[in-house]
């Protein structure tokens, strides 16, 4: 049911005047409300009809209506255009929003993702289109400008990228000087950062461009953009990046800097044609933030002591597996923060280097002109190496590498794709690196993933109930008794839930970690090229603790919630029902702003009026 037949239904409009204004919306090219004005039906009917269809209030706004200041701080000018909606006030701690369309799902979510922003809830009005241009042009009148588009921002673009910039030619000059553009990207970065985005998708659809930020390793719907306005952000984007503008049937890839806060941020660009454009990724990195120590990436203490014994030994190799983004290069960098930097020569062959640490001589490898991870570790073991760090053992000649400079007496880290941590063994093997090799060297192989922190601000105490304890005891049952003190015994668990603060519940991310350290009897096993599950029997009988396990003592410390548990390894096989309604989150409250907005929208904000 729309405008039209509830009007002809309250005997507004008669059969003659429904079609005349059927046919003016047509042929016209004009909206229903404009239609019916235009018919004569008064604007206040058009509210009211519109109030009672919607169940929500409604308001006049008569021409040369000021709406305070206060009120339009939360709602940018662009914001307001682009959602057609107006803030109307505050009331008792509550803005009120006027909205042409209340059932536009895009508005709602730029209403939820401000309300969250600013703690602030909302409440929805109705006008009319001639009601919000009167109340639109209280932006108008504003007075005093803010400054340009990055200053209001306080994102200013580093030397380097300046200098880059002033080195183009004129087209890219104008697109630099296109405001809105400008101002688009710049709080795109800006909101990203501010949210503890790793990641920004900018996605090209055939009618549309969507931005998604991934949060603590989920993707958020944050923006959508006109489709027209697609080249122009992406061209601003490799500006920033000083990639090619005219290239667009191939991958690049650039970096540019940015300070947002005060603070240095880098990121990283991906730009990947596909069939509706190109499409760019963003990885942010906060250099400022520092490289973190083992306990901060929040490896458990059992790992941690296994990895310091590691690192304390004459010689050997380190290899740490997991998927891209399970946090693998962060718990290198802690590890190059462990070794005694002063008094040895630390060396780094990485793709790209992410972080700068004092004390360790980092260079970046540049396959495109044959400086692979094999040639920089052919070169580093020229200048009398102690520790070297490998990126990724990616190929046979760098792995072959990596063991013969660890045979001769230098400490080499890197990463390696397997699924677990035994899988390493086999994994170097298949990459034709001969087991004779790898038993004398390898002195610890490593798996990690990354699961949510829960936010202990918000989280529910849930009781361990006797299904919840029966599934801990099985899933601990066979190991041995002298290391089953690091399994904790608390009286409850936490149960994630939403609030102001943590919108899903969650907080950062924390490392789940694996590690099979080799000792003289596995390395006869690796001698003798025993499969897996033998590896496996014997790691377990020194205590070996697998990723999902050490995701359950996590949880039962407090650290992340039950539920993240089933992220490692397949669903809880809790078979009670008492334990599903133990973990059963509970329904949130109904309200205008919901307490976990499902995708939470990023407006278009224009960084000349504050927000």
């Amino acid at each position: 049911m729309n405008i039209l037949t509830l009007l002809q239904q309250k005997g507004v409009l008669d059969a003659t005047a429904f079609e005349r204004v059927e046919r003016a919306i047509e042929t016209e090219n004009i909206t229903a409300e404009a239609a019916v004005l235009k018919e004569g039906v008064t604007p206040q009917v058009v509210r009211d009809t519109l109030a009672a269809y919607h169940e929500l209030p409604t308001r006049e706004i008569p021409e040369n209506t000021e709406l305070s200041e206060e009120a339009m701080q939360y709602i940018p000018e662009e914001s307001a255009r682009h959602y057609r909606m107006a803030p109307l006030g505050v009331e008792e701690g509550v803005l009120i929003v006027g909205v042409v369309d209340p059932d536009d799902y895009g508005l709602r979510d730029a209403l939820n993702f401000i309300s969250a922003r600013h703690q602030l809830p909302y409440r929805l009005e109705v006008i009319l289109e001639q009601d919000l241009d009167h109340a639109l042009a209280s932006y108008e009148n504003l007075t005093g400008e803010v400054g340009e588009a990055l200053e209001s921002l306080d994102v200013n673009l580093d030397a380097d990228t300046e200098d880059t910039i002033e080195k183009t030619d004129d087209e890219i000059e104008h697109i630099k000087e296109d405001a809105p553009v400008t101002k688009i990207v710049a709080t795109i970065l800006r909101y990203a950062v501010d949210g503890g985005a790793s990641d920004i998708h900018v996605e090209p659809y055939e009618e549309r461009v969507i931005v998604r930020f991934r949060v603590d390793g989920v993707l958020i719907r944050s923006l959508e953009l006109p489709k027209k306005l697609h080249s122009a952000v992406v061209a601003r984007v490799k500006i920033l990046a000083a990639l090619r503008l005219d290239e667009k049937r191939k991958p690049q890839d650039g970096r540019f800097s940015a300070t947002i806060d005060r603070r240095k941020i880098d990121f990283r660009v991906s730009v990947l044609p596909t069939n509706h454009g190109e499409k760019v990724v963003m990885r942010i990195l906060d250099t400022e933030a520092g490289v973190r120590s083992l306990e901060g990436t929040g490896v458990s203490k059992h790992n941690i002591a296994l990895i310091r014994k590691a690192l304390k030994q004459p010689f050997g190799i380190i290899l740490i597996s997991g998927p891209t983004g399970s946090g693998k290069s962060t718990t290198l960098y802690a590890m190059l923060n462990e070794v005694d930097k002063a008094g040895k020569n630390v060396l780094s062959l990485e793709d790209p280097v992410e972080y700068n640490i004092d004390g360790v001589s980092q260079s970046q490898v540049r396959p495109e002109i044959g400086y692979t991870f094999a040639a920089g570790l052919r070169a580093a073991l020229r200048q009398d190496p102690d520790i070297i760090m490998v990126g990724e053992i990616r190929d046979k000649e760098t792995a072959q590498l990596a063991v013969q400079a660890a045979l001769t007496g230098h400490i080499v880290l890197s990463t390696i794709h397997t699924n677990n941590a035994i899988g390493v063994v086999p994994r170097l093997v298949d990459m034709g690196v001969d087991p004779y090799l790898i038993a004398p060297t390898l002195q610890l192989a490593l798996a990690q993933r990354l699961v949510r922190r829960v936010c202990k601000e918000s989280a529910k105490e849930v009781p361990v109930s006797e299904s919840m304890q029966e599934f801990i005891d099985q899933e601990f049952a066979d190991v041995d008794q002298q290391y089953k003190n690091v399994i904790p015994r608390p009286q409850n668990v936490l149960q994630a839930q939403a609030s102001k603060e943590c919108p899903n519940g969650t907080r950062g991310r924390i490392a789940v970690m694996e590690a099979m350290s080799v000792n003289d009897e596995l390395e006869q096993l690796i001698l003798e090229g025993a499969p897996e599950e033998k590896l496996y029997e014997v790691a377990r009988k020194n205590g070996f603790i697998s990723m999902k396990e050490d995701a359950l003592i996590k949880a039962l410390n407090h650290d992340i919630s039950f539920e993240e548990v089933s992220q490692l390894g397949g669903e809880l096989m809790i078979a009670q029902e008492e334990a599903d309604e133990d973990l059963a989150p509970e329904a949130p409250p109904v309200t205008d702003t919901p307490a976990t907005p499902p995708e939470q929208a990023l407006p278009v904000e224009n960084p000349d009026t504050p927000a």
